[in-house]
């Protein structure tokens, strides 16, 4: 009987310690974004209408692995990461044509060795961003009988939406992310985990997913604009297709451009608001990709006669 006692308790004793050894990663938001809104954000727009963007560059203002000093230098590329982990979430997001501005150096290679020419698509906005801080601690805490190490990362991130037409930044907004993870033993019992570099990963992905509805409602709910290609009396070709989200029987306005003017108050040129002269509908397309792409549309209301192409654009 003593003997299945004594079983018993070291059974029940296993099942305490084990109970005791912890191993987890957690990756939490450990600040609210703080949004400056932008005078263009309106209401959202009903069609959503493809803009042109383009991530301009990721600095890394941070002290993190630049210095050696005290050992502190593991060449872990911040600003890279954070432009590869936005520009994933805009793409997958299926909202916008987004082009390629970080890795343009390659791209111009691969047409020089092709004997090509680029086609310079320009962008209707740039994402200028920063990672602000960047970090790593780790935390111990022992025991009588256990000890436990936790490792934390943090990272906080700086965007800005500049409009490309006017240079002006019409968003700006500030996030931050923490990951941790946590392993322990008790009684000699449980798990030693080494240094986890994915922490660097997790913690700016979560700082950038803090900031990346923020720039997507304020892309949306900017006007889409395209232009007229062609004009004659029988239809209008516009630049945009199906792929940036244009739709047989869709209807548009076609603007008048307003005079470009110096602000004398901001030294800025800036265009005056466009003046509406006439209405037209989507009755078929071509074209199969971004850059080839448009649509053919039939006049329903107002004139083009005697206006001339480049001062038109056109808006939903």
């Amino acid at each position: 009987m003593k003997k299945k006692v004594t079983l018993l308790t070291v059974g029940l004793l296993t099942l305490f310690l084990s109970g005791c050894a912890v191993n987890n990663t957690n990756v939490v938001n450990v600040e609210k974004a703080n949004v400056i809104k932008p005078k263009l954000l309106v209401k959202k727009a009903t069609q959503q209408l493809k803009r042109k963007v383009a991530i301009a560059r990721f600095g890394n203002e941070a002290q993190y692995g630049k210095s050696a000093l005290f050992g502190l230098n593991n060449n872990y590329n911040a600003e890279k990461q954070a432009t590869d982990i936005l520009s994933a979430k805009l793409a997958n997001s299926g909202k916008f044509i987004l082009l390629e501005r970080s890795d343009k150096n390659l791209l111009d290679k691969e047409l020089t060795s092709s004997n090509l020419k680029s086609m310079n698509i320009g962008a209707d906005y740039l994402i200028v961003g920063s990672v602000t801080e960047f970090g790593r601690k780790n935390i111990s805490d022992t025991g009588v009988f256990s000890r436990s190490k936790i490792q934390v990362s943090y990272a906080k991130v700086s965007v800005r939406l500049v409009d490309v037409k006017t240079g002006q930044i019409v968003f700006a907004q500030e996030g931050a992310g923490e990951a941790k993870s946590e392993s322990g033993t008790s009684f000699g019992i449980g798990k030693h985990v080494g240094y986890d570099s994915t922490l660097n990963d997790k913690a700016i992905s979560t700082a950038i997913s803090s900031v990346v509805d923020g720039i997507m409602q304020n892309l949306l709910a900017t006007p889409w604009r395209s232009y007229v290609l062609s004009a004659d009396s029988n239809s209008i070709m516009i630049a945009g297709g199906k792929k940036q989200g244009v739709k047989i029987a869709d209807v548009f306005s076609v603007y008048k451009k307003g005079t470009s003017i110096k602000n004398p108050q901001t030294g800025m040129m800036i265009e005056l608001p466009g003046s509406k002269i006439a209405s037209i509908k989507v009755i078929s397309q071509f074209g199969t990709n971004y850059t080839n792409e448009g649509s053919i549309c039939q006049l329903i209301s107002g004139s083009l006669q005697g206006v001339n192409t480049n001062v038109l654009y056109i808006q939903k």
